[in-house]
Formats: structure tokens, C-alpha cells, sequence
């Protein structure tokens, strides 16, 4: 079992602390596995097995404990001395009304709690009821590059590749987990992708916002997937589908969009007017929650693949703690501003920088900024490699290998 020590460190810091841990992200991305290292830990330092009570609510075993006053009676039985209690809790989505039962375990007991859950709006708003103030979230992406590269040194040490090989590999078969405990081939991959995906699209959006025309929800992740990488709005969408003799009301375009990227299918990135240091309310760009999402619904399509590099850079500024923006300078933009605690960097994405044209139009926008924040052109080019300016560029796989 791989270890994420990013996301262990995070939850390291919140250990006892009065706080209930929320650990969010794409289904099948790791939380499971995550809570089971957190136990693991728990038991390391001495903490007694019977103070620690996990329970998976996808499992059968539990499939009886399916709304609050069940579950507060089932945790309430199993506490049985003045002890601390340490209650792990898997997708606790399933079970209804569940964040009563948390509010009230969190003033009767000892207990510090740690929830995993797989649509953050449902989430947020439930726990923005009964524990707004006391409550943590800790996001879990799918595996970055860096974390790949530990998965394949260890499930496939004799066929690990050098740096910019292994980057293609991750590049089309993504991130999720499973996929790189065993030597799959790219149609199992993507077989075993599109199941998470469907499981992803039947249970956190048509089931928990009871979307009843499920064959036009998949026609808005297609719209939005063959658009990655690209500004657009909801009116685009909505005109599109017009243009297909297909009528779509506005309204019901913005619900399935806030579906999708409440179960983390997408990112919402919005745009970040640099001159005006303000937020612009059109014409954001979508992003999906892994690449290999795209290649399994979608196909192999050349022309996206800008896209789907600025994807993997957007995904990993968003693990490292960033907020990510898309940048508007004037009539410029650049791809990526992240900002945290202070701090910015600002990044370009693009496939090959083989033109002087494609240099100009990468390193112009960043040119034009005069802070002394970092800022990087990232491409697959693997020998052209310059700086100008103080501006750097990089292979992708370098940058995201980078401290």
C-alpha cells in the first residue's frame, strides 16, 4: 500500500484537534484507502482498537444503518468507557440526515470524527447547517505524477521508464489509483474508468439531484469534455444544444453543471482580471476531475491535448493547496494564476513550442506582468528549453515533479 504522505500530513495536523475532519474527492480517488492509513496510524500510536470505530457505508454489512437515528444509536452503542473515541466514517452521503447524528455525537461524546464523502455541494450544505465554524475539509485528487511514479515503482519496478515515457503513460491512462496497482491494458483501463465514471454519474449527480434525463446530463459532460481547456458559459451550452434542434433551458444547464462539479466530475476555474484584481463572472473554463476521464467517454482526440496538459497542471496546483484562476491581462490570458497564503505563480500550457509564433504568444502574457512572483511556460518540448526574462520554461513533467 502506497502512502500519500501529502494528504496524511494534512489530516496529522487535525488529529484530536476539535474539528471534524471532511475528507471530499472523486469517487474512487483514495479517500477509502486514506482513512484506512489514518487507522492504521491511530493504532501506531498506541491507540486502542476498540476506541477506533470505521464504518463504510458502501459496504453490505452497514447498509442497514441508513439514516440518522440509526446511526446515532449504532456509534452510541459502541462506546462503552470515558475514553476518546476516534469514528471513521465512509461515504456518509449514503446515510439520510446524517449530519444531525454528527452534531450530536460531537456534543454527547468523546469523539473526534472523520467523515469521507463524494459530492462536496450536498456536503457543504448539510455541514453548513448543524457545524458551520467546526468542521475541515480536505480535498483528495487522484494520484499526481509525482505519486504515480511511487505506484509504478512499486506494483511494475522492471518496467518504469525514464521521466518523459512514464509522463505519456500517465498522460493517457490518468491517475486513479487502482488502474496502477496491476498491469492493466488500455482497454481494461479504460473500461475500469468509465465504471467509475458511470458509478460517479448514476450515484452523486442523477440520484442525489434526481435528475431525471440522464441521456441529456451525458450530453453536457460530452459538450464539456470536448471543450476542455476552453472558456465558455452556460449560454454556450445552452446555444449549442439550440443548434442541434435541442431545446435546454438555461436554468437546468447551470443545475447539471453544479451537479457535475459537486460530484468532482468537473472544475468550475473561474477568470481573474489581473489589471483590475477583480473576478469576472463569464466565460470560465471547465476542467475535468482526471484526464483519463475524458479518454474513457471520449476517445483519443489529437486536438484536444492542450487541453488536456492544462488540465494536469491545473489538477496539480489545486493538490498543492492553490486556488487556481484563469488570467486575464488586457486582451491576453494566461492559462493559470494559483495563489496561497500570499504567494502567486503564474503558469502557461501548451503542447510544443516548434514556432516562434507559439513562443511569442506563450512567454507575451507573462511578459507583461511586472511582479517578481515565479512564472513558467510548460510544454512536452524535450530539448528546446529556455528562459527569457526571468520567465522559465520546462517540460511538463519537470515542472510537476518540482518542490
Amino acid at each position: 500500500m502506497i502512502r500519500r504522505e501529502s494528504y496524511l500530513n494534512l489530516l496529522r495536523d487535525f488529529i484530536d484537534k476539535p474539528f471534524i475532519k471532511v475528507i471530499t474527492g472523486l469517487r474512487r480517488c483514495g479517500k477509502s484507502v486514506l482513512l484506512m492509513m489514518l487507522r492504521d496510524e491511530l493504532i501506531n500510536k498506541g491507540i486502542d482498537e476498540n476506541n477506533i470505530i470505521y464504518l463504510n457505508f458502501e459496504s453490505f454489512e452497514f447498509s442497514e444503518i441508513d439514516d440518522s437515528n440509526k446511526l446515532y444509536l449504532f456509534l452510541r452503542s459502541k462506546m462503552s468507557n470515558k475514553k476518546q473515541y476516534y469514528i471513521l466514517l465512509d461515504e456518509i452521503q449514503e446515510v439520510k440526515s446524517w449530519e444531525k447524528s454528527i452534531n450530536s455525537l460531537r456534543v454527547d461524546f468523546n469523539a473526534d470524527i472523520y467523515l469521507t464523502g463524494s459530492n462536496s455541494k450536498l456536503l457543504s450544505s448539510e455541514l453548513a447547517t448543524y457545524l458551520a465554524g467546526r468542521y475541515v475539509e480536505i480535498p483528495v485528487y487522484t494520484l499526481s505524477f509525482a505519486e504515480y511514479l511511487l505506484f509504478r515503482h512499486e506494483y511494475a519496478p522492471g518496467e518504469t521508464e525514464e521521466i518523459y515515457a512514464e509522463f505519456e503513460n500517465f498522460l493517457r491512462k490518468g491517475g486513479f489509483p487502482a488502474i496502477h496497482t496491476g498491469n492493466y491494458s488500455s482497454e481494461t483501463t479504460y473500461k475500469a474508468i468509465y465504471d467509475i465514471y458511470s458509478s460517479a454519474i448514476l450515484r452523486d449527480t442523477v440520484q442525489r439531484y434526481g435528475i431525471r434525463d440522464v441521456e441529456l446530463l451525458e450530453r453536457v459532460v460530452k459538450y464539456v469534455f470536448d471543450n476542455i481547456g476552453n472558456s465558455f458559459s452556460a449560454k454556450n451550452v445552452a446555444d449549442y444544444f439550440k443548434s442541434q434542434n435541442r431545446k435546454i433551458d438555461l436554468n437546468t444547464v447551470y443545475n447539471y453543471l453544479n451537479a457535475l462539479e459537486g460530484a468532482f466530475i468537473i472544475y468550475r476555474i473561474p477568470r481573474y482580471d489581473i489589471k483590475g484584481k477583480e473576478l469576472l463572472k463569464t466565460n470560465e473554463k471547465y476542467f475535468v476531475g482526471d484526464q483519463s476521464l475524458l479518454y474513457a467517454v471520449m476517445g483519443f482526440k489529437d486536438r484536444l491535448i492542450s487541453g488536456v496538459l492544462e488540465n494536469i497542471v491545473m489538477l496539480d496546483l489545486k493538490r498543492r493547496g492553490f486556488k487556481v484562476f484563469v488570467g486575464k491581462s488586457g486582451e491576453k490570458e494566461i492559462d493559470f494564476i494559483g495563489e496561497k497564503a500570499g504567494y502567486k505563480i503564474y503558469v502557461q500550457v501548451t503542447y510544443k513550442m516548434t514556432e516562434q509564433s507559439t513562443i511569442d504568444r506563450e512567454f507575451s502574457p507573462l511578459l507583461d506582468i511586472k511582479d517578481n512572483h515565479p512564472k513558467y511556460v510548460v510544454s512536452m518540448d524535450e530539448t528546446w528549453k529556455d528562459n527569457i526574462e526571468g520567465i522559465q520554461h520546462m517540460h511538463i513533467a519537470d515542472f510537476l515533479l518540482k518542490d
